[in-house]
């Protein structure tokens, strides 16, 4: 299972921390994403952060903005969210695709995900 939390109502420049917890299994050797969805649009990946060799991937209106870390101890990944806009809004889910084979920060590639948290970016 999978567990976000972080999300709130933010205002634009304004920073949050979205963090992804998983019980019931263990996140080594895993890649672990970010994925949004907005009103009236299609699921986009925001991030994606590999568990074991720390490889990243960040959709291009995030770069500068966002980081993906992990500690696996606490089987947690957060997203930190700074400079925040209001197109950044959207319900937010973590995704994990566990011992995963090539990486890929691709829905169709996730196995388990979380039942998201909302947020909103506005004045």
């Amino acid at each position: 299972q999978l567990a976000e939390s972080g999300g709130g109502l933010v205002q634009p420049g304004g920073s949050l921390r979205l963090s992804c917890a998983a019980s019931g299994y263990s996140l080594d050797y895993s890649v672990i994403g970010w994925f949004r969805q907005a009103p009236g649009k299609e699921r986009e990946e925001v991030s994606c952060i590999s568990t074991d060799d720390d490889r990243t991937y960040y959709i291009d209106s995030v770069k500068g903005r966002f980081t993906i870390s992990r500690d696996n101890a606490k089987n947690t990944v957060y997203l930190q969210m700074n400079s925040l806009k209001p197109e950044d809004t959207g319900v937010y889910y973590c995704a994990a695709d566990l011992y995963y084979a090539s990486y890929q920060c691709s829905a169709g590639a996730m196995d388990y995900w979380g039942e998201g948290t909302l947020v909103t970016v506005s004045s």
